[in-house]
């Protein structure tokens, strides 16, 4: 046949990875004149089309001299005759019959024990429209990405258990990729690959958490490229996350990242210090335990990298309550914490945040902490103020002596001057946030 001797030459044109993902699953028609491709499903055909169908059409012109003049790509199947029943190779189940899977998703996280943010909101508002919104063109996939511990599976099985409150019967499945991984390796060790494939893509709505760690996986990142070409196509929704935005995942294939920024990438940032104080005070009332503000403004003030860290540190300070028989105060969380506070101490501290921003604003460290009032220094001081009061919990006084004796009002002055900056001026913002990643790493 001239399509094998067409495979054999792309084959060795093509990188493994593209050549499996898009040239094989392509099944085909041929006669003496005609060659038909038919591909899986629209998103195949077209990239096919625009990628590949040209050289294709011109290997098979070479190979048959000339006695090929049509090379046609179609969407559709090629049925094959089995056991003397007419069966297409791999059939879509349909949903009525499909066994409704375990959803796996976490009972306590729901949009109510979700507490909403600065860092947040984009993304919760985008979670709020996938659920009256399912599979709209402009959120599916929804790639929600940050740092560990911000929330992002929480609002991703949010969305899950709300849409199966409004809809009893919806198919939702939650997965990390080491679980989809974990699963296609079994299905292929047991022979039962349809059963996989049909449990996957026969969905309403898909979650897979920490999609970075699918790049480089072969086979099973080929059948993830499937189940989400296939569950796009029947109008299913698709929730993904990861560390970082769908272009910067390393050895993840193009197209897969192009597919991800189809739809809306939402970046998740670490709270600030009023979100910080309102999840403590959430999982504290979910624990049945008092928390009064100044004791979570503590904790908060302390503890800033993210929602996991939040968490972990109120449930010492609950167990030394609880095992003391003493209700929540300064002194408990002082004790409960000390040790996380030793360590902290010791990881930033005002020294080290002025050497931070001076690096980043490539000024000398002497005129960060001097007394110039030109804006290339002026600018740059009042941020490091304002990051010492925020991630340190230092005193406004204290302060103040670490940058050359300035009173306690200039360095009020800064934070207040910093903060209405962050809300103007996009730039300041995003400083502002670089600064914080880069002392939390």
């Amino acid at each position: 046949m001239i399509w094998t001797l067409c495979l054999d030459r792309l084959q060795d044109e093509m990188p493994a990875n593209l050549f499996g993902m898009w040239i094989r699953p392509l099944q085909v028609e041929e006669n003496d004149t005609t060659i038909r491709l038919l591909a899986p499903n629209p998103f195949f055909r077209k990239h096919i089309a625009e990628k590949y169908l040209e050289r294709i059409r011109l290997l098979a012109a070479d190979f048959s001299q000339g006695r090929i003049t049509n090379v046609s790509l179609e969407v559709g199947t090629k049925f094959v005759r089995v056991d003397e029943s007419v069966v297409p190779p791999s059939p879509p189940l349909p949903s009525s019959v499909v066994e409704r899977p375990k959803t796996s998703l976490n009972e306590g996280f729901t949009f109510d024990n979700f507490v909403q943010g600065k860092a947040n909101q984009m993304a919760y508002a985008a979670c709020q429209h996938v659920i009256s919104h399912p599979a709209a063109t402009g959120h599916n996939p929804l790639f929600l990405y940050g740092a560990t511990g911000l929330g992002k599976t929480h609002l991703m099985q949010a969305v899950g258990h709300a849409l199966l409150q409004r809809k009893r019967d919806a198919r939702v499945l939650y997965l990390t990729s080491e679980k989809f991984v974990g699963g296609f390796v079994a299905a292929l060790q047991r022979g039962a690959l349809e059963d996989f494939k049909k449990s996957c893509r026969a969905l309403d709505l898909l979650l897979i958490d920490d999609i970075h760690f699918l790049a480089g996986k072969g086979a099973s990142l080929e059948e993830f490229f499937y189940t989400f070409n296939s569950l796009l196509e029947n109008k299913g929704q698709i929730i993904l996350t990861s560390d970082r935005y769908p272009k910067e995942i390393p050895d993840l294939d193009e197209q897969l990242k192009s597919r991800f920024s189809w739809g809306l990438a939402v970046e998740l940032e670490p709270p600030d210090l009023e979100t910080r104080v309102g999840i403590l005070r959430k999982k504290a009332e979910i624990n049945r335990m008092e928390l009064p503000k100044p004791a979570a403004l503590f904790i908060a003030q302390h503890i800033q990298a993210n929602v996991r860290e939040l968490e972990g540190a109120l449930n010492k300070v609950i167990a030394t309550a609880r095992f003391q028989g003493r209700s929540i105060d300064i002194d408990i969380v002082k004790n409960a914490l000390k040790d996380v506070l030793a360590v902290r101490a010791r990881q930033i501290n005002i020294d080290s945040i002025q050497k931070v921003v001076a690096e980043y604003y490539r000024i000398p460290l002497r005129e960060l902490t001097g007394h110039k009032r030109l804006r290339l220094y002026a600018r740059p001081r009042q941020i490091a103020m304002a990051l010492a009061r925020e991630l340190t919990g230092e005193s406004y006084p204290d302060i103040g002596l670490a940058f050359e004796g300035r009173d306690h009002s200039t360095v009020m002055h800064a934070c207040e001057k910093v903060d209405e900056l962050r809300k103007l001026d996009k730039t300041v913002a995003e400083d502002y946030h670089n600064l914080i990643r880069s002392l939390h790493g």
